[in-house]
């Protein structure tokens, strides 16, 4: 038999959590790296983390809206319409 296992959205607060602990992740490593350029270890977890922190932002923006300035580019409209959208705390979901 084949099922297909479809995976549950996350909510927007859990979404959220896991944005804000990947980042830590992110940007803890960056300040490491500036003191240890050259650790290998370091740049491969960062990489991968940002990556994921990357994914995660794509995701809560396809189910959510804009988060950050980081895809603002690809908004389809001539107006600032990302800054009309309700801002998280205003969804009252947080």
């Amino acid at each position: 038999m084949n099922e297909r296992r479809q995976m549950a959205t996350p909510s927007e607060r859990q979404l959220l959590d896991y944005i804000n602990q990947v980042s830590l992740a992110v940007y803890d490593t960056l300040l490491f790296l500036d003191t240890h350029p050259y650790d290998q270890n370091a740049m491969t977890f960062f990489e991968e983390n940002n990556k994921l922190r990357k994914a995660a932002v794509s995701e809560y923006e396809r189910l959510f809206g804009l988060l950050t300035i980081d895809n603002i580019t690809t908004a389809s409209s001539d107006v600032w319409e990302w800054t009309m959208q309700p801002w998280p705390w205003e969804r009252g979901n947080c």
